[in-house]
């Protein structure tokens, strides 16, 4: 039963009518995920943990609470990090009721006008999902970078000129790594043939982590696999799904699902975390989106479904695989940081270990409270920066509480965090994909360290 069909004849329209009701009553309010959520964590408020946004979602679907901005901002705190997801012994699907009830409470006319700022047009939907425009938008960062002038402008004070969410935005940007090539339209195996795969390549990894994608790419090639990376992909569409802009969303859905068609593919590899979860969630994604946009014929959703069951995180496609034994020692001691919509979107948290334990050297050490974001979430630390930071803070003292050479992340959005609250520090800690030391080690590469 729909939301919509759950209200009484006459009553107004209400948010939830893409959520299937059943899905709210699955929650019995045990309370057993409050201790895995980081904001109930941090606040101490019923309203800021699954259990009270469950509840909050319901009685606005019920009819029997509006939506205030108070209520608005319990839900919009939410990281959706799905921590509660693993915690949750009645198989809860928060995100999906979440996400899509997201979806329908920013098509509200408030909401509308609340995005139709510079912000949104210009920076979140104009810039971060097309990785060309990014990559041009970087080089006066790099140029500053490397003649040392960022240092310069944040210790002079005149950063503080900026728009507030400009300042964040530099205030969050890494030391950048050499420009890189694009990646070819196609890499050939190593040895042995023992599969074809697609590589997704998204938008700000490829514009800030492209050194990520060609590591990946040589690793895959070490196993015995072609690699085919369409030039016609673009952004996964999480940035414009989270903030509820559900046409280009679906556009970029069916333009990532055409990209790879007709490839002959044995999967779809990601090393994004964030990417991987939006990916393996296209199928239910178009669906609830069908509420929202027009698709008469049903397209986009049938080849999402199709794209959708191909897409493999790059840890549990190797291990799937069954990789083979990189030989190169590294010596370092390295904590891992679980991305959340790796650990608990997507159920993969061994698959990193299992690899980073075949190098020679390693020594991998776990963290305290790795169930916890570490408050990067997609676009969350720009629209929601005091929690983020405080969330950032506190991963970043679990990290350095393991004493580590080096930080591995198997996300973008959570290396870009974790750095920018190592560089407030003055440290100079490593942040890796996990895959780059693979990749070094099948190299016999040196880690270079600082």
């Amino acid at each position: 039963m729909s939301a919509q069909q759950h209200n009484s004849p006459g009553s107004l329209p209400v948010l939830g009518q893409s959520i299937p009701y059943d899905r709210f009553l699955d929650c019995v309010h045990c309370g057993l995920c409050t201790a895995s959520c980081p904001t109930y964590v941090e606040t101490g408020n019923e309203n800021d943990g699954p259990r009270g946004r469950i509840y909050l979602m319901r009685a606005v679907v019920d009819g029997r609470l509006q939506l205030t901005p108070a209520v608005q901002g319990h839900l919009d705190s939410c990281l959706d990090c799905r921590s509660c997801e693993t915690a949750c012994p009645s198989g809860v699907q928060y995100g999906r009721l979440l996400e899509p009830f997201r979806v329908e409470m920013q098509q509200t006319p408030a909401a509308k006008q609340a995005a139709n700022n510079w912000f949104h047009r210009w920076i979140l939907y104009g810039l971060f999902p097309w990785r060309n425009r990014l990559r041009w938008a970087l080089l006066p960062a790099r140029l500053l970078q490397s003649l040392g002038l960022d240092k310069l402008l944040r210790n002079s004070g005149l950063t503080r000129l900026l728009p507030a969410k400009i300042q964040r935005l530099h205030n969050q940007l890494p030391r950048l790594r050499p420009s890189e090539p694009p990646l070819p339209a196609f890499l050939p195996a190593i040895g042995q043939r023992r599969a074809k795969v697609g590589l997704f390549i998204g938008c700000v990894a490829d514009a800030m982590f492209r050194h990520v994608h060609w590591a990946t790419a040589r690793v895959l090639q070490q196993n015995g696999c072609d690699v085919v990376i369409p030039a016609a992909q673009s952004c996964c569409g999480a940035i414009h799904y989270h903030s509820g802009a559900a046409e280009p969303a679906v556009s970029l859905m069916h333009q990532n699902a055409a990209a790879f068609a007709d490839q002959q593919l044995d999967a779809i590899v990601v090393n994004v975390a964030g990417c991987g979860s939006m990916l393996k969630d296209y199928g239910h994604i178009a669906e609830e989106l069908q509420h929202n946009t027009t698709d008469p014929h049903n397209k986009t959703l049938s080849s999402a479904s199709d794209f959708a069951a191909k897409v493999m995180d790059i840890h549990e496609f190797l291990m799937k695989l069954g990789p083979v034994r990189p030989s190169g020692h590294i010596s370092a001691v390295v904590a891992i940081q679980d991305a959340c919509h790796l650990q608990h979107a997507q159920k993969i948290r061994q698959q990193p270990r299992d690899l980073l334990n075949m190098i020679p050297g390693i020594t991998l050490k776990n963290i305290a409270e790795a169930e916890l974001c570490c408050g990067a979430a997609g676009t969350y630390n720009l629209t929601q920066p005091d929690m983020a930071d405080r969330l950032g803070t506190r991963k970043l003292d679990c990290l350095l509480d393991a004493e580590p050479d080096v930080i591995v992340s198997g996300n973008a959005g959570c290396s870009l965090q974790l750095q920018a609250h190592l560089q407030q520090r003055g440290l100079t800690t490593c942040v890796l994909h996990p895959i780059e030391l693979l990749d070094l080690s099948y190299r016999n590469q040196p880690l270079v360290l600082g």
